[in-house]
């Protein structure tokens, strides 16, 4: 991967999220509005304090994170769906 987020930011991958409704229809993931989920694969150094030190960073490459599908901005490498985010368009990190 080519991509170093800077700041308090992280590259995702996208895990693709599909729905199967009680008669085995699937939904595309356009047809809801749930938060979509994927795998942290970069980290950002942190955001700066007015001091310069470092902000240490929550998350860590390999955590599942969730997000709004409309967060950040989307990126394509080596044919891999990502996303660049700010910490504060993660809504949760599943455990």
């Amino acid at each position: 991967m080519g991509l170093q987020p800077l700041g308090d930011r992280v590259v995702v991958e996208v895990e693709e999220q599909r729905e199967r409704v009680e008669g085995g229809i699937v939904l595309p993931e356009t047809a809801s509005e749930k938060p979509t989920e994927g795998k942290v694969i970069a980290v950002g150094p942190g955001a700066r304090k007015d001091d310069g030190s470092r902000i240490p960073m929550p998350l860590a490459v390999g955590d599942v994170v969730l997000f709004g599908k409309w967060s950040g901005n989307d990126v394509e490498d080596g044919g891999r769906e990502l996303k660049i985010l700010g910490v504060s368009d993660i809504l949760a990190v599943r455990e």
